[in-house]
């Protein structure tokens, strides 16, 4: 990729950024582009070429670059997007963000609002101009939004230990469900997040006395890089996920790429990966199979139902933040809070 000024990348100072798919320009103050382009490219992040090391811009275009993940940079594109197909222009005054946000209550949730909000804040601290939604007239408006519609989020279902069991043993022993059984098991003792799931590969696992050692090497939490280990012992029940995945990897007869891959529907392996939204789908289709209402559940289940399902089962919240990689018990309190809701419960106490 190029990354001259006039890449799409780091545009002209005429240019504008471009909504996708709606076609929608947002038009960016003059000489400011390249990093509003940055913030919001699509390009997976490029490695640090050696030319660019001897040229200061090339570097500085690069960092920039490389300063976001790409998760984000596509939502920052997608959240301005929606902006521009409002008519945005940015910079914009205060009282337009705030008439964006009222035009948004009806249709979307708070959080989401929220979001839009910081993607239009980050938007116009990167090409240098004052903040807008640090109005006065934007935060009140935000603050009638909650207090209208609540803030309450809608929350993936926990898959609790029980309920894993009851789809396992629906479960067959055809190579998808091989797979399937071992992307459950694991993603539930891992509490992992589905984007952490999917970006397993065999070369991150190592089989130890007590089980196997998982090593993240990135996540949502750990954009830099620095990863952390995650233990996975061996099950005391007949759904030992150390076994289901063991099973799999024989079964795909590979010892490199990824853990979990695409299958057709004659069981022929691919080389890619699952997809996020691919977990959702597998973890929907098994609840509704083993009689469970799918569209309560997420790719989310899983790591929700680890935390949850440990904490009824009486473990510290420190060693569930081991697991789950929470920086705080504030972060994993939801989790804990559900967890214990009839444990020592007053009710129950009295009748």
């Amino acid at each position: 990729m190029s990354y001259s000024p006039a890449s799409p990348l780091f545009g002209t100072s005429n240019s504008s950024v471009i909504a996708p798919s709606q076609g929608t320009p947002l038009e960016v103050g003059a000489d400011r582009t390249q990093i509003v382009s940055a913030i919001t490219c699509t390009d997976v992040r490029p490695p640090i070429s050696q030319n660019a090391l001897t040229d200061p811009p090339a570097l500085f275009q690069q960092f920039i670059t490389n300063s976001l993940s790409d998760n984000s940079k596509r939502g920052y594109q997608a959240d301005l997007a929606q902006y521009g197909a409002f008519g945005g222009t940015i910079p914009c005054s205060s009282e337009r963000i705030a008439e964006y946000l009222a035009a948004r209550a009806s249709t979307h949730r708070p959080a989401t609002i929220a979001r839009y909000l910081a993607s239009l804040s980050k938007a116009h601290r990167a090409i240098g101009v004052e903040d807008p939604c640090k109005a006065e007239i934007v935060k009140a408006t935000f603050r009638g939004i909650r207090r209208v519609i609540g803030t309450a989020q809608r929350e993936a279902k926990p898959l609790l230990r029980e309920d894993l069991f009851q789809i396992l043993e629906r479960m067959g022993n055809r190579p998808k469900d091989l797979r399937d059984k071992a992307l459950l098991l694991i993603g539930f003792a891992g509490a992992f997040r589905r984007s952490e799931l999917i970006g397993l590969d065999l070369s991150d696992v190592e089989h130890v006395r007590q089980g196997i050692i998982i090593t993240l090497r990135r996540s949502k939490t750990d954009q830099t890089g620095a990863g952390r280990k995650i233990g996975v012992p061996f099950g005391r029940t007949r759904w030992c996920p150390v076994r289901g995945l063991s099973d799999w990897v024989a079964h795909a007869a590979t010892s490199e790429g990824p853990i979990f891959r695409l299958m057709n529907r004659h069981g022929h392996i691919s080389d890619q990966r699952l997809s996020g939204e691919a977990v959702s789908i597998i973890i929907k289709e098994r609840a509704e199979a083993a009689g469970f209402d799918p569209v309560d559940y997420s790719g989310h289940s899983l790591r929700a139902g680890l935390a949850t399902s440990a904490a009824m089962a009486g473990a510290s919240s420190w060693k569930i933040r081991a697991q789950t990689g929470h920086a705080s018990d504030a972060m994993l309190a939801r989790y804990i809070r559900n967890g214990n809701l009839f444990e020592n419960n007053a009710a129950g106490a009295i009748l």
